[in-house]
């Protein structure tokens, strides 16, 4: 191997040294960069709104090149300060102006890049922004729900919410259009006794607010039985009518705990009152009320004749 040859790789090595020996010493030196910061806001109060969505400060940073060069990474777009409402001591200055102290930003950064506060000068003392109040509006809760049951299980009622109404605040015209709250839908597989849970609510278009994130849902589980039942089928006592077959037949699932209770008269099945008037020799019928905790699975007949009786 040739002189130059053995040469250029020690070369490359001690320039590979050489340059991050200088590089380690810039870094290791301190600089002042002026940069900016957006500031974002959460635990906002339910009954106030920010305005200042894209609120952004200008800031001093006074340290060495390493932690210069970890700020300088964040893309600005990503460089923001989440502050909460609900630790930090802001006051009114005057209509719906509010303000706070800019070293309560400087202590953010310095968390994020791991320095010193001291190290950071904002270039005003406060930091001011508006909040205004929002319009209020009590609507109901409504409980989105996947639950299955166990074979021979049912969900018996409906569940009960704690609270089923909850104050929303938000913009005029946005809170006129809203009409029930949501809930994240509650799931269950196999269920087989009654449960409680606590569901979140779903609030995501980030315009109406509620001090409730959740609502607590109450699901009673009952063990079903299935059953067929006799429903006369009856006409006003005006009408002397008779119908072939007189009664409907039913078959349901109901709860253990309500099969003794139930009856013929827990159920209606009526006729189509049109067709009796035009005398058509068919009438239609149909089943028009049953236990609210009854699950019809089917029923028979669905058309009956009649004769008119003297």
């Amino acid at each position: 191997m040739s002189k130059n040859k053995r040469t250029l790789p020690t070369f490359l090595v001690f320039l590979a040294l050489s340059t991050a020996l200088w590089l380690l010493i810039k870094l290791s030196e301190d600089y002042t960069t002026q940069t900016m910061c957006r500031v974002a806001f959460e635990d906002v109060p339910a009954d106030k709104w920010v305005m200042d969505e894209d609120h952004q400060v200008k800031l001093s940073l006074n340290t060495d090149g390493f932690h210069t060069l970890k700020l300088s990474m964040i893309r600005e777009p990503k460089r923001v300060v989440t502050l909460s409402l609900s630790e930090l001591p802001y006051r009114l200055e005057n209509g719906n102006t509010y303000s706070f102290g800019s070293r309560y930003v400087a202590e953010k950064i310095a968390e994020i890049i791991n320095i010193n506060a001291s190290d950071i000068t904002m270039n005003e003392a406060k930091v001011y922004f508006n909040m205004v109040p929002l319009t209020s509006k009590v609507v109901p809760v409504e409980l989105r729900s996947d639950i299955k049951t166990a074979r021979q299980y049912g969900v018996y009622g409906i569940p009960i919410l704690d609270p089923a109404m909850v104050t929303i605040f938000g913009p005029e015209d946005v809170i006129d259009t809203v009409r029930t709250v949501k809930t994240e839908t509650l799931t269950r597989a196999n269920a087989s006794e009654s449960f409680v849970a606590m569901v979140p609510l779903l609030l995501t278009d980030g315009k109406v607010q509620c001090a409730n994130k959740e609502v607590k849902a109450s699901v009673t589980v009952e063990k079903f039985t299935e059953t067929e039942i006799e429903v006369p089928i009856v006409a006003p006592d005006s009408l002397r009518v008779r119908f072939f077959p007189e009664a409907m037949k039913v078959k349901c699932l109901v709860a253990i705990k309500d099969y003794s209770s139930l009856a013929p008269e827990n159920f209606s099945a009526v006729f189509d009152a049109r067709q009796f008037e035009a005398r058509q020799p068919i009438l239609d019928v149909r089943l028009a009320a049953w236990p609210q905790n009854v699950q019809v699975l089917e029923t028979h007949p669905d058309k009956v004749e009649y004769i008119i009786v003297q």
